[in-house]
């Protein structure tokens, strides 16, 4: 059994094997997932795994160079405003760009999987570009 990381095998594959500018998503419990692009079904409940507990992890193995998010997280209620702070201070030093909710989800075809969470909040979705760390 592995001692440190993510323990999800399919998701800890797909992190090991993310090259520079591959994309991957941390969703909510409703975005809407393509058939062609793998889904991590990570949800068991309503808030079970969270967006931000599952993002956290996600970090500590990923670079991540860029991210995407909805513009709507911005405003859509005070628990999707919340989520956009914590996220400007997660991602300070990390170039975050605001795209509308229907462009976010045209993105999702050509990403490399999208881990899908129990979050319920508002535009809880992220979109990681990964980069390199040399």
């Amino acid at each position: 059994m592995k001692k440190i990381g993510t323990l999800n095998s399919t998701l800890s594959l797909v992190l090991a094997e993310m090259g520079h500018t591959d994309k991957l998503v941390i969703a909510d419990a409703g975005l809407p997932i393509p058939e062609e692009t793998e889904r991590i079904d990570l949800a068991l409940m309503k808030g079970v795994p969270g967006f931000l507990e599952t993002l956290q992890t996600v970090l500590l193995e990923l670079e991540v160079e860029e991210v995407f998010l909805a513009e709507e997280i911005q405003s859509a209620s005070s628990s999707s405003s919340e989520l956009c702070d914590q996220l400007k201070n997660v991602f300070k030093d990390v170039p975050m760009t605001f795209i509308s909710h229907e462009t976010f989800k045209q993105k999702l075809s050509t990403c490399r999987a999208v881990v899908r969470t129990g979050e319920c909040t508002p535009y809880a979705n992220i979109i990681l570009c990964s980069g390199v760390n040399f």
